[in-house]
């Protein structure tokens, strides 16, 4: 360190030989005598020396003025010397002597102010000697450094204040202590005067240095110590600057042809492949003509080229479908992300092109391509395409040319059918309509294979196998333009003229089909016929199991109806050794699904009764069950995503309740999710009664299948009343499951402590982050008495009116009162499998129901709770100890 004086009047030296000019007290007899002597080194000095054994008065000597610039600490370095008392007469004596200071922002002191005596002096203490000298003898000066701190005036006077001594001071040296400037880490730190026993002193980065990402709020700083050294290291050190590296002192410029993209002490990078850069200092290396950088790409990768065209395009014309195939190309640009792209164009009889229309469709899709294959159907008859196929990948967009491109023609030949026409309206009500069509006339060889329907205001499609078809999910008093068109081997034909269908007002309904129970059929055989089509044995490939059901294997396989196109079906086995009733239960299932058509119902395709094993075939539903889709996707989807999925169940099971039809076991896993996140309710037929010899009451099959009770209502516990209304309860438990993503309702309480608890008037809490409004919904569809709930029509409309306001679904539910509970029973960690945690739980000191449902996740993370899931399977326990009062079986 270094020592800055702020007064070096010093008594000795060879210099100071003129008068000091102190102040002494008292004026009319000054004691202190100012002299010059010399000093070992033959150096003339001026000294005060004083000798009053004689007298028991105080003489004080007083400094001029002392500047304190911006010290609020300073020293004191004294050389005096004294004389020892037993070397001098016997009078009263002392060996030692005071000294004051006292602050001012001025140099104002007078011979009277300000008073001489302690306060307003203020004492620094009381000196004395080390060494003394004796009389007509040279003995050692006597050092002292004292500390005066706390300074807050701009300057101050020292005193001396000598009684009955003998003593002369040497030099007087006042002084305080900085840190100098300093460059340190590629920081460059001011000089820096310590103000408490460390002062912290911010820097600045050097030239062409920076504060690294993450801590662009904290500059540069550093501790300077109170005797003026710096303490360790920079608290955010600098880094380079993109184009700049690290240099012995500073930061230099990267050399051309090199680069280097961040900040940091990574040093600089010869260019990547392509690219070169000249200017000093680069941050990034430009491409080279013809060669690209995507956005995507970071500055240490190569810069590409688009690719080179596909090769060997070849097609296979099937009526109004192509199928194009071709090889990649020779050159893709130096890049991996190589996709296709196909454009369609028309050409008529004058060669003139122009694209293809809507009507024509690609599977896969049209752009983005990684297979070298697709289909393309919908094609117009007796018609030339030219179907061009592109090569692309990352940079593409950034070259000025128009994609290398390989090209077919081809020339379509057959006929489609005609476009639909008589069009008309049978039934409607607020919500659906039924409608019905002529069959057209086809001229050729080919047969009608279904239909497709498409209605506005915001175009929607829907399929058919007949020529009817039952709109549900519609909006009431609502003008619907609707159109149609066929579907033969040769392809689509056009949609037939928009015709405009009315809903009905509130409370002018029109009668909708009824739902017939096959079982009051006396021939089994009959419903089986009557509602579910046969289908061939040959038309079906079993390609693997996916599952068990009641009866048998579930199992994945494709269906290939000839003249229609193949697609993957779920397949539900009948195993061998059946009775004839087993055989009746299971296709009562077909019997019952064959009634419905709805987007949100599974579509029966058929049954194969003729030969074995007995199979019912329906729609295959990419992601399964909704239950354990949610699980594997945790927290993916937003909260409009979730009631869009509730929004299609609760229109599923409006059209069930419309058809008079009860479903009796509601629930997440008997929901189906397909590759569109479209939900539909499925598992039907499967007969129910109430165990009535049994301590744990479970709705059981006719096949002894027991199903848990945690999704029926109560009515239907106690008096088996399976009503719509009870299919809302279950429609309320199905939301808790979805908005927490398949967390188990009630959790691990039994089913009889779900059966006290609620007739307890406990209902669940809201999962965490569900929307106020949704779990207002659920207890709605909750309430005790069976009338109060809504129907599936009002539940369609609350849904509805969210998603057009998703505001609405940003409110989370509001903190309730805090509980006041006994003493906390630690087998509330056991009921929900937690038991580990409850040591820590005790230590914390969190024993009681009012301290427990205030913690939070850090709370849970100072007990030792540190996995995701662990604390999100308690914070939803102690949710629910935050809304409801909670009954004795969920707490122990």
């Amino acid at each position: 360190f270094k020592r800055y004086t702020l007064f070096l009047r010093r008594i000795k030296g060879v210099l100071a030989t003129s008068d000091l000019r102190w102040t002494s007290y008292p004026a009319d007899d000054p004691q202190w005598e100012e002299a010059s002597s010399r000093d070992d080194d033959h150096n003339t000095v001026r000294t005060y020396e004083i000798c009053t054994i004689a007298s028991s008065s105080s003489y004080w000597l007083r400094t001029r003025w002392i500047p304190l610039k911006a010290a609020t600490t300073v020293y004191v370095e004294i050389w005096f010397s004294m004389m020892e008392c037993s070397s001098l007469s016997r009078q009263p004596c002392k060996e030692t002597f005071n000294l004051y200071y006292y602050p001012s922002d001025a140099d104002n002191a007078t011979l009277t102010s300000p008073a001489w005596m302690e306060n307003p002096y203020i004492k620094v203490a009381t000196v004395a000697a080390d060494h003394l000298m004796l009389r007509g003898t040279r003995g050692r000066p006597n050092v002292k450094e004292l500390r005066l701190e706390g300074l807050r005036k701009a300057g101050l006077y020292l005193a001396f204040q000598s009684q009955s001594n003998c003593m002369a001071l040497l030099s007087v040296r006042v002084f305080y202590k900085k840190c100098p400037p300093l460059r340190r880490a590629f920081a460059s730190f001011p000089e820096t005067v310590p103000h408490s026993l460390v002062e912290q002193a911010q820097g600045v980065c050097v030239e062409n240095a920076v504060t690294p990402p993450g801590e662009q709020s904290q500059p540069p700083s550093m501790l300077c110590s109170e005797v003026g050294e710096w303490v360790g290291q920079p608290t955010s050190s600098c880094a380079c600057r993109p184009g700049y590296e690290a240099g012995e002192t500073d930061m230099r410029s990267c050399p051309s042809g090199h680069f280097k993209a961040e900040s940091g002490s990574v040093g600089c990078s010869s260019c990547p492949a392509n690219s070169n850069t000249r200017i000093p200092g680069s941050a990034y290396c430009p491409c080279h003509s013809g060669f690209y950088r995507a956005d995507s790409d970071p500055p240490h990768t190569a810069c590409t080229q688009p690719p080179s065209a596909p090769r060997s395009p070849v097609s296979q014309l099937n009526d109004t479908t192509v199928t194009l195939e071709w090889s990649e190309p020779l050159d893709r640009g130096g890049r991996q992300d190589l996709t296709y792209r196909v454009l369609c164009s028309t050409c008529g009889p004058d060669t003139s092109c122009s694209p293809c229309g809507d009507s024509i469709l690609y599977r896969p899709a049209q752009n983005g391509l990684t297979q070298r294959r697709v289909v393309i159907w919908g094609l117009h008859p007796q018609t030339k395409y030219i179907f061009t196929i592109q090569s692309l990948n990352g940079v593409s967009a950034l070259s000025h040319s128009e994609p290398a491109s390989s090209k077919l023609n081809i020339t379509t030949s057959r006929d489609v059918p005609p476009p639909v026409s008589g069009l008309r309206r049978v039934e409607a009500s607020e919500s659906s309509m039924s409608l019905e069509w002529s069959v057209p006339v086809v001229q050729n060889q080919y047969q009608i294979l279904d239909y497709e329907l498409r209605y506005r205001p915001e175009w929607q499609y829907v399929f058919s196998r007949s020529s009817s078809l039952v709109l549900n999910g519609l909006q009431r008093a609502t003008r619907y333009q609707v159109q149609v068109r066929a579907r033969s081997q040769a392809g689509y034909g056009s949609f037939g003229a928009e015709t405009g269908f009315n809903t009905l007002p509130d409370g002018t309904r029109s009668p909708m089909k009824v739902y017939i129970d096959p079982f009051t059929y006396e021939d089994p055989n009959e419903a089986v016929r009557e509602f579910a089509k046969e289908i061939d044995a040959s038309f079906v490939k079993i390609e693997e199991v996916i599952g068990a059901g009641e009866f048998g294997e579930v199992c994945r396989g494709r269906l290939r109806i000839p003249g229609r196109k193949e697609n993957y079906v779920a397949i539900k086995t009948l195993k061998g050794g059946y009775t004839e009733k087993q055989r009746r239960d299971f296709l009562s299932e077909a019997s019952i699904m064959g009634q419905f058509q709805h987007p949100n119902i599974i579509h029966l395709e058929g049954v194969i009764t003729t030969s074995c094993p007995v199979m019912i075939l329906t729609e295959f539903m990419e992601n399964g069950a909704l239950d354990s889709f949610l699980r594997m996707n945790d927290g993916q989807f937003t909260t409009i995503q979730l009631v869009g999925m509730l929004r299609g169940i609760a229109a599923g099971m409006k059209y069930l309740s419309e058809m008079s039809y009860v479903h009796r076991d509601l629930a997440a896993r008997n929901i189906l999710v397909n590759s569109n996140l479209v939900c539909k309710v499925s598992d039907f037929g499967l007969s129910r009664f109430l165990t009535e010899n049994s301590s744990d009451p479970t709705y059981t099959s006719s096949l002894g299948g027991k199903i848990p009770i945690r999704w029926t209502a109560p009515e239907a516990i106690a008096y088996r009343k399976f009503t719509s209304a009870s299919d809302t309860w279950s429609y309320g438990i199905v939301m808790w499951e979805v908005m927490s993503y398949g967390e188990r309702p009630y959790w691990d309480m039994s089913n009889q402590d779900v059966i006290n608890a609620i007739e307890q008037d406990y209902r669940l809490p809201p999962p965490p982050e569900c929307p106020a409004s949704l779990h207002a919904l659920m207890l709605d569809c909750w309430q005790k008495e069976r009338a109060n709930r809504p129907r599936f029509c009002d539940v369609v409309a609350a849904l509805d009116r969210l998603i057009r306001n998703p505001t609405s679904l940003k409110v989370t539910h509001p903190e309730a009162q805090s509980l006041s509970h006994p003493l906390l029973d630690q087998r509330w960690l056991r009921a929900i499998k937690m038991e580990r945690y409850e040591q820590s739980f005790l230590q914390a000191g969190f024993t009681n129901l009012d301290i427990v449902s205030q913690l939070n996740t850090e709370d849970l993370l100072r007990v030792g709770v540190t996995l995701a899931g662990h604390q999100k399977k308690i914070l939803s326990s102690i949710q629910t100890l935050r809304i409801h009062k909670a009954p004795p079986t969920l707490l122990y």
